[in-house]
C-alpha cells in the first residue's frame, strides 16, 4: 500500500533535459576541429621559431660586446702608442746632444701623459688620490703607519701608488701611508 510518506512515483520524461533548438551551438565536425587545432599548432609553432630568433639574437650582441667593448678605449689609446714610438725615435736621432735629448723626452712624455689621461677620463676612469683626506678602507689601502704632526690620525699621510675607479667601481685602490 501507499505510505503518505513515500515519494510519488518519478515521471520518466520529466527526467529528460528540455532543450532548445535556437540556443544550442551546431556541432563542429571533424574537419573544423582538426583546422583549429592546426591553426593553434602553427601559432605556437611560430611563437616558438620568434623567441628562439631573438635569443641567438641577445647571445650575439652579448659576445659582440664583450668581444669588442673596449674598441672605443683602444682606438682612444693608439695615438700614445704612436706618441711613444716617436719620442723613442727622437731619443735614438743622431746630432743631438744628450741635454736636448733628454728635454725632448720629458715633453714628450708629458704630452703623452696628457693624452693617456684624456682616454682614461673618456673611458670613465677617474684617480684615487686622497692625499690629507681621512683613510677609507673600501679605496684604499694601508701601506704603513707614519707620525704626522700636520694631520689628525687616521689620515692619509703620503699617497704611494694613485688608485682608480671606473665609473663607480673601485679598479686598483690607492696605496697609502696613514698617520698614527
Amino acid at each position: 500500500m501507499n505510505d503518505p510518506t513515500d515519494p510519488p512515483p518519478a515521471d520518466e520524461t520529466a527526467a529528460e533535459p528540455q532543450t532548445d533548438a535556437t540556443t544550442a551551438p551546431p556541432p563542429e565536425t571533424l574537419e573544423q576541429a582538426q583546422a583549429r587545432a592546426d591553426n593553434a599548432r602553427d601559432q605556437m609553432l611560430r611563437a616558438y621559431a620568434d623567441m628562439e630568433n631573438l635569443r641567438r639574437r641577445y647571445e650575439r650582441e652579448l659576445q659582440n660586446a664583450t668581444r669588442y667593448g673596449v674598441e672605443t678605449l683602444a682606438a682612444e689609446l693608439l695615438p700614445v702608442k704612436d706618441s711613444l714610438q716617436e719620442g723613442l725615435k727622437a731619443a735614438i736621432a743622431q746630432g743631438i746632444d744628450a741635454a736636448a735629448a733628454l728635454d725632448k723626452i720629458v715633453e714628450g712624455t708629458r704630452m703623452t701623459l696628457d693624452i693617456l689621461d684624456k682616454a682614461l677620463t673618456k673611458a670613465g676612469l677617474s684617480e684615487v688620490h686622497p692625499q690629507g683626506e681621512p683613510f677609507n678602507p673600501e679605496l684604499h689601502q694601508a701601506l704603513s703607519l707614519a707620525d704626522a704632526a700636520e694631520l689628525p690620525s687616521n689620515h692619509v699621510v703620503h699617497v704611494v701608488q694613485t688608485g682608480y675607479r671606473l665609473h663607480d667601481r673601485l679598479v686598483r685602490p690607492a696605496m697609502v701611508i696613514v698617520s698614527k
